[in-house]
């Protein structure tokens, strides 16, 4: 599959390099230029990674996925050139100090597909630090680590779904982008908690029942 990434900080660089090794090709870019990545696409050891500009990694990409700051989003290449891609969203609302963006009623995905309309947006790879992210990966089922998704198009999170599987971890939906979504978001008890499929489903079941234990605001 042809993924590009927009973004190549923690998260970006780390995708980056478990995708090409899982066989994907990819093209990763960021705001600072090609150039900037030639010492980060040497380092990955792939020939399935190159730098790109991101309006060139989103004319590319089946897949893309946004892994710049939330705050930047308004950086991101035009919307048309979305249109119809399944877009990851694994930005976090945070701020330049690192504290949770209030956004009121809506949630950081919600208002992404506000900018990306005509993308099939999946909310994932946002709960898990990027270092776990990095060494976590199991072979066994039952040991596996838990990425969660959330979306309204069932054929793109089955997409994304089969990529975390690829990279050795284990898919679990949270639901729509909206409830799901909100789920996902900082202050959670599924965020940046590394656990097993048991643990996860027994986590989502307890914020559908209180839903006052994760961020809700109407």
């Amino acid at each position: 599959m042809k993924i590009g990434i927009i973004g190549s900080g923690n998260i970006g660089a780390t995708l980056a390099h478990l995708f090409a090794k899982a066989g994907h090709q990819v093209e990763i870019s960021n705001s600072s230029g090609q150039a900037s990545l030639n010492a980060l696409v040497k380092s990955i050891s792939s020939n399935n990674v190159t730098a790109a500009t991101p309006e060139g990694a989103v004319r590319f990409a089946q897949v893309v996925l946004l892994a710049i700051p939330w705050r930047k989003k308004h950086e991101l290449p035009p919307s048309d050139l979305f249109k119809g891609k399944i877009v990851i969203d694994a930005m976090n609302p945070y701020s330049e100090n690192f504290e949770v963006i209030d956004l009121g009623n809506s949630t950081s995905s919600e208002e992404v597909t506000k900018q990306l309309p005509s993308a099939r947006l999946v909310k994932a790879f946002n709960t898990m630090y990027y270092e776990m992210l990095r060494t976590g990966a199991r072979n066994s089922q039952e040991e596996r680590l838990v990425l969660f998704v959330a979306g309204d198009d069932p054929d793109a999170k089955a997409v994304v779904s089969k990529l975390i599987d690829e990279i050795g971890f284990t898919p679990v939906d949270a639901g729509s982008l909206r409830e799901g979504g909100r789920k996902q978001q900082p202050g959670s008890s599924i965020y940046n908690d590394p656990m097993t499929v048991e643990v996860a489903y027994k986590r989502l079941a307890e914020l559908d029942k209180h839903d006052n234990t994760w961020p809700h605001r109407d």
